[in-house]
């Protein structure tokens, strides 16, 4: 990503005071997350000397080294020894939701178990990362990586926030690389859909963004404390 990346991985970029996956971590732990194992790659030695064992932040974190860019399936195969066979929630370490988002995540999951519950973004033509197609109760019916620009007829985005069933780590296992020579999570996802597996989809309705690019950084050093503070203004009101 050029000159946002050449000296900092994507993760300790600052965002309204703190690196940005400072904000994930406190977001997760909110929602009464405790335990965490981040995978690193590009730089990872920063970001572990950065948040430690994650006792400032009152959670503990281990790490696992992603030692060659095979895409995020195999990323989340790093972490399969400590995640046991309990459900799981991963977010990617490049994207800033609201606040409150990940404790409705987790909620959601909790009211209706499923084997994949996806954040999902709208937006208008989901082309750079996964096109989700979804039913009037929300159950994924179809996934899309990275569709060629204008072929989508859905609005939502695979937003990079998500709670597993541990079967999903059977699926990241299985796949095929792709024709990057990836193994990326949403393939998995997909499969899964295919094989009739409750897959559904959770529409953010505060702040997303990709920090993918400078522009994007820019925006959400300039949104992101505003939209945090309406929404939590908003819930203490009720």
């Amino acid at each position: 990503m050029g000159p946002l990346t050449d000296n900092c991985p994507k993760p300790l970029l600052n965002v309204a005071g703190r690196p940005l996956v400072e904000h994930i971590v406190d977001g997760f732990g909110r929602a009464g997350a405790c335990d965490f194992i981040i995978v690193t790659g590009y730089r990872g030695n920063q970001i572990e000397a950065a948040l430690g064992d994650g006792s400032r932040l009152g959670v503990r974190i281990r790490y696992r080294r992603q030692t060659a860019a095979e895409g995020t399936a195999r990323a989340l195969l790093l972490a399969r020894d400590v995640l046991g066979e309990l459900p799981f929630a991963l977010g990617w370490g490049d994207i800033l939701v609201q606040p409150e988002f990940y404790g409705e995540l987790l909620q959601s999951f909790a009211r209706r178990p499923c084997d994949a519950l996806l954040a999902l973004n709208e937006c208008d033509d989901p082309w750079q990362g996964a096109a989700v197609y979804i039913d009037q109760d929300g159950r994924v019916r179809r996934i899309v990586e990275k569709p060629p620009r204008g072929s989508s007829t859905t609005p939502w985005n695979n937003a990079g926030v998500f709670v597993f069933d541990p079967v999903a780590l059977e699926y990241a296992a299985r796949l095929l690389p792709s024709a990057r020579g990836e193994y990326e999570l949403p393939q998995a996802i997909g499969t899964m859909v295919q094989d009739g597996r409750a897959v559904f989809g959770l529409p953010i309705r505060g702040y997303w963004s990709d920090v993918g690019t400078p522009e994007h950084l820019v925006r959400a050093e300039a949104e992101f404390p505003v939209a945090a503070r309406g929404l939590r203004a908003a819930t203490n009101a009720a």
